[in-house]
C-alpha cells in the first residue's frame, strides 16, 4: 500500500488537481520525499489565496506542459515571487485548437462521429503513446534540470492529467517507484474535487446532456489503459525503462543517482 498525502492537503479555489507526490514507495525500500514534487492543473486562475498558499511552497521551478492553444484559452499562469517559470509544451499548438474547438463547439453529431464507439479512448492511447515517443528532448530537460536544482517543483498542464501525469510518470520511473504506485496515484485526478470542469460554447441543455458528456468523458477522464499504453510503449520501443533512461533521455547514472537523492528519503 502506498503512503497517504496528508490529510492537510489544500482543496485550492482556482486550481484544479493539486497535490504532491510524496510519500510514494521506490522499489529500493526509500519514498518520494513530501514537499518536493507537486502536480496540478493550469495555476492560470488561482486566486490570490491560492497563490499565497503556493508561494508558501518554496517551489524553485514551474513546469507548465501548455501549448499555445491551451494558454489562449485560459491565460498564462499567476506569477509566483522568486519562482522559475519553464513552458515546456507536450503538444502541439493546432492539435491544441482543433481539441478545444471539439470540446468547446462540437455538436452531438460532430462529437459522435469522433468519439462514439471508443475512439475517444483509442484517441487518447494514441496521444499518450506519441508523448513518449516524439517528447523525449522535452522529458529529458525536465528530469536534468530536477537532478541538478529546480526542485521543489511543480508540474502542470491544463488539467493537470495527462501531459503532467506522463511527466510526472517518467520521473517517477526513474526514482524507481512501483508501477503501481505511479498508477494509483495518476487514477486520483479522477475524484471529483480535482477533475477539469468542461466549459461549453452553447447554454442550453443540450450543450450539456448525458450523451455529450458520456461522449467526452474519456478526454477527462484518467484511465489505467492510457498509463499502460505508455509504459508499453516505453517497452516497446526501448526494451524497458533503463535503456528508455539511458538512450531515449540521454540520463546517466550519475545523473539518475543525483535525481533520486534530491526526491527520496
Amino acid at each position: 500500500m502506498t503512503q497517504q498525502v496528508p490529510s492537510t492537503e489544500p482543496e485550492l479555489a482556482g486550481v484544479r488537481n493539486f497535490r504532491d507526490v510524496g510519500g510514494l514507495p521506490a522499489t529500493d525500500g526509500r519514498r518520494v520525499r513530501f514537499g518536493v514534487l507537486f502536480r496540478s492543473g493550469h495555476l492560470a486562475h488561482a486566486t490570490a489565496e491560492d497563490a499565497a498558499f503556493l508561494a508558501g511552497l518554496g517551489l524553485h521551478t514551474v513546469f507548465d506542459f501548455r501549448n499555445a492553444a491551451d494558454q489562449k484559452l485560459e491565460g498564462p499562469d499567476v506569477t509566483l515571487p522568486g519562482v522559475r517559470n519553464v513552458n515546456l509544451p507536450l503538444s502541439d499548438p493546432a492539435d491544441g485548437a482543433e481539441f478545444w474547438k471539439m470540446v468547446r463547439d462540437g455538436d452531438l453529431d460532430q462529437l459522435r462521429e469522433i468519439l462514439d464507439g471508443g475512439k475517444g479512448a483509442d484517441r487518447m492511447i494514441a496521444s499518450y503513446r506519441s508523448i513518449i515517443t516524439d517528447r523525449t528532448a522535452e522529458h529529458s530537460r525536465v528530469l536534468h534540470a530536477l537532478a541538478e536544482d529546480s526542485v521543489p517543483a511543480l508540474m502542470h498542464c491544463a488539467a493537470g492529467k495527462d501531459r503532467a501525469g506522463l511527466s510526472i510518470a517518467v520521473t517517477l520511473l526513474a526514482l524507481g517507484v512501483e508501477r503501481d504506485a505511479i498508477v494509483e496515484d495518476y487514477l486520483k485526478s479522477n475524484e471529483k474535487h480535482r477533475r477539469y470542469k468542461v466549459k461549453r460554447s452553447g447554454t442550453s441543455e443540450s450543450a450539456y446532456s448525458a450523451e455529450v458528456m458520456e461522449l467526452l468523458s474519456p478526454l477527462f477522464d484518467a484511465r489505467a489503459e492510457y498509463l499502460t499504453a505508455a509504459f508499453e510503449t516505453v517497452e516497446r520501443t526501448w526494451g524497458g525503462v533503463d535503456a528508455y533512461l539511458e538512450r531515449g533521455l540521454r540520463i546517466t547514472p550519475g545523473t539518475r543517482e543525483r535525481l533520486r537523492d534530491r526526491l527520496l528519503d
